[in-house]
């Protein structure tokens, strides 16, 4: 399985709650770059699944006008904020996809990273910051199941 993971690009710091808050004209032009820079290495994906809240939804559909995605789109509250990576987990073991992009939050997209990437209880990887995207190799939905393939991140 292909999994590539996608936190949402920048948002504004408040709105009328937390599930609302919208990208910033900054954070649309970073998901964009980021989608353009990984196209080529995105062909074949079926499926966009985001979080429940604004901010990723926003992320989803500028990643999904660049690369003119045509396949699934859907929904997920297992990729909220506050959610757990065995959610995560379990979602993309029975979604029946083989190359899936998951577009969620900090910190469940860095602790899935970590999780899938590390058999032996190493060092976590660096945060992921807003608009980061990695690409993972998947041989078992499970702990160092992954490895890493490439990161893709918005210009500064």
């Amino acid at each position: 399985m292909k999994l590539y993971i996608l936190r949402h690009g920048e948002a504004e710091p408040q709105a009328g709650s937390d599930a609302e808050r919208r990208l910033t004209p900054r954070g649309r032009a970073g998901v964009r770059a980021v989608a353009e820079a990984a196209a080529a290495r995105l062909a074949g994906l079926q499926a966009v699944v985001c979080s429940p809240y604004q901010r990723t939804r926003q992320t989803a559909a500028e990643f999904m006008r660049v690369l003119h995605f045509t396949g699934d789109f859907a929904v997920e509250p297992a990729l909220a904020p506050g959610a757990r990576v065995g959610g995560v987990v379990a979602f993309a073991e029975h979604s029946g996809f083989e190359t899936l992009l998951l577009v969620s939050h900090q910190p469940l997209v860095g602790d899935l990273l970590d999780y899938l990437t590390d058999a032996d209880g190493l060092a976590p990887m660096a945060p992921m910051a807003p608009g980061h995207l990695v690409a993972l190799e998947v041989t078992a939905l499970g702990r160092g199941g992954a490895r890493l393939q490439w990161r893709e991140q918005p210009p500064d």
